[in-house]
C-alpha cells in the first residue's frame, strides 16, 4: 500500500489536550452548575419575555407615536421658525443691510476718501519732512552724552573690581581651600560612615520582622487559598455561561409552545372569520350597496356640473346682453392691408404669387 506523504511545510494539527482535572474542580462543578441554573431560568424567561414585549411596543407603539410627536414638533416649532426665517427675518435683514449701506458705509467711505486719507497724507509728509530730521539730530547728541558716560562708568568700574577682587575674593578664597574644605570632607566621611552602619541595622531589622514573614505568609498561605478560589471563579464562570444558554433554550421552547397556543387559540379562529364571514359580507356590501351608491354619486356629481355649466353660461349671455342694452354695440376694427394674401391664398414655393415663380 502506498503512503502519501504529506507536503512540504505542512504540520499536523492536533486537537488541543486539556489539563487532567483534579477531585476539587469535579467536585465544585455539578452543585455550581445545578445551582446557578435553578437561579437563571426564571431571570432567562423574565429577559426574554421583556425583549418580545419591547420588540413588540417598538413597532406597534413608540415607532408610530415617535413620528407623530415628530410631525408635530416640525409643525409647531420648525416649519413657524423657518418660515419666519424665510418671509420676515431674511426680507427684514436685506432691507437692513441696504439701510445700512447707504447711512453707514457710504458716508464712512466718503469720509475715509475725503479726510482721513488727505489727513493722514499731510501727516506722513509732517513725519518725514519734519519730525525724522529733528529726532535725527537729537540722536546724534544723545550719543555723544552717551559715550562720554561710559567712558567715566568703565574707569570707575575698574577700579572698584580691582579693589573687591585684592580685598574680598582673594581671603575668601584662601579660606575655603585651607580651612573649610578639609573639615567639610572630615565631617562627610564621618556622617557617611555613620549612616552607613544605621542603614545596614535597620535593613536587617526590618527583614527579619517584615520581609521573611510577608514572604512565609504570600508563599504558604495566599498562594493556595489563591489558587483554590481562581478555581471556585472559573468554575462559577462556566455555570454561569452554561446556565445562561440552558435557560435560554428552555425559555425558547416555552416561548415557542405559548406562541403556538396563542396562534391556535386567538389567530386561526380570528383568520378564520375574516377568510369565512366578514370577506364575503363585505364583498356583498361592495357589490350591493357600495357601488351602486358611488355610481349614483358619480350621476349626481355629473348633472349637478351640467347645470352649473349651463347657469354660467346664462349668466354670462345676461351679462352680454345687459352691455349690450346700456353701451350698445362694440365697434368692429376696420380691416388693415398689411400687403399679404388671405389666409387661404398664403404664398408658397410651389405658387406663382411670388417674385421669383411668377410667370
Amino acid at each position: 500500500m502506498d503512503l502519501q506523504k504529506p507536503p512540504a511545510g505542512h504540520l499536523e494539527q492536533h486537537p488541543a489536550r486539556q489539563p487532567p482535572e483534579g477531585c476539587l474542580v469535579v467536585a465544585i462543578r455539578l452543585p455550581v452548575r445545578i445551582v446557578v441554573l435553578v437561579l437563571f431560568v426564571p431571570v432567562r424567561m423574565v429577559w426574554d419575555a421583556l425583549v418580545v414585549t419591547g420588540r413588540f411596543l417598538d413597532d406597534t407603539v413608540f415607532r408610530p407615536v415617535g413620528r407623530a410627536l415628530l410631525w408635530v414638533a416640525r409643525a409647531v416649532f420648525v416649519w413657524p421658525f423657518v418660515g419666519l426665517w424665510r418671509y420676515v427675518l431674511v426680507p427684514l435683514g436685506r432691507a437692513l443691510g441696504r439701510l445700512g449701506n447707504v447711512l453707514l458705509v457710504v458716508p464712512l467711505k466718503w469720509f475715509h476718501r475725503y479726510v482721513l486719507t488727505p489727513l493722514g497724507q499731510a501727516l506722513v509728509w509732517l513725519y518725514a519732512r519734519v519730525l525724522t530730521p529733528v529726532g535725527h539730530g537729537v540722536m546724534r547728541v544723545l550719543r555723544g552724552i552717551g559715550a562720554v558716560l561710559a567712558l567715566l562708568g568703565t574707569g570707575v568700574f575698574t577700579g572698584v573690581a580691582w579693589l573687591v577682587r585684592n580685598l574680598v575674593v582673594v581671603p575668601a578664597v584662601w579660606v575655603y581651600a585651607r580651612v573649610l574644605a578639609p573639615v567639610g570632607r572630615a565631617v562627610a566621611w564621618l556622617a557617611g560612615m555613620v549612616a552607613t552602619g544605621v542603614g545596614i541595622g535597620l535593613y536587617w531589622v526590618g527583614r527579619v520582622l517584615f520581609v521573611l514573614p510577608a514572604l512565609a505568609l504570600w508563599r504558604w498561605v495566599l498562594v493556595p487559598v489563591g489558587r483554590i478560589l481562581a478555581v471556585v471563579g472559573r468554575e462559577v464562570g462556566q455555570a454561569i455561561g452554561h446556565a445562561w444558554r440552558v435557560a435560554g433554550r428552555i425559555s425558547l421552547a416555552v416561548g415557542r409552545a405559548l406562541a403556538t397556543l396563542f396562534r391556535w387559540i386567538f389567530v386561526e379562529p380570528v383568520r378564520w372569520v375574516h377568510r369565512t364571514v366578514l370577506t364575503p359580507v363585505g364583498h356583498v356590501v361592495r357589490d350591493a350597496v357600495l357601488r351602486p351608491v358611488a355610481e349614483a354619486a358619480r350621476s349626481v356629481g355629473r348633472a349637478t356640473r351640467l347645470v352649473l355649466a349651463l347657469a354660467r353660461e346664462s349668466a354670462r349671455q345676461a351679462r352680454a346682453d345687459f352691455r349690450r342694452m346700456l353701451f350698445g354695440e362694440p365697434r368692429r376694427r376696420e380691416a388693415v392691408d398689411r400687403r399679404e394674401p388671405p389666409a387661404r391664398e398664403t404664398r408658397t414655393l410651389g405658387s406663382s404669387t411670388t417674385a421669383l415663380t411668377k410667370d
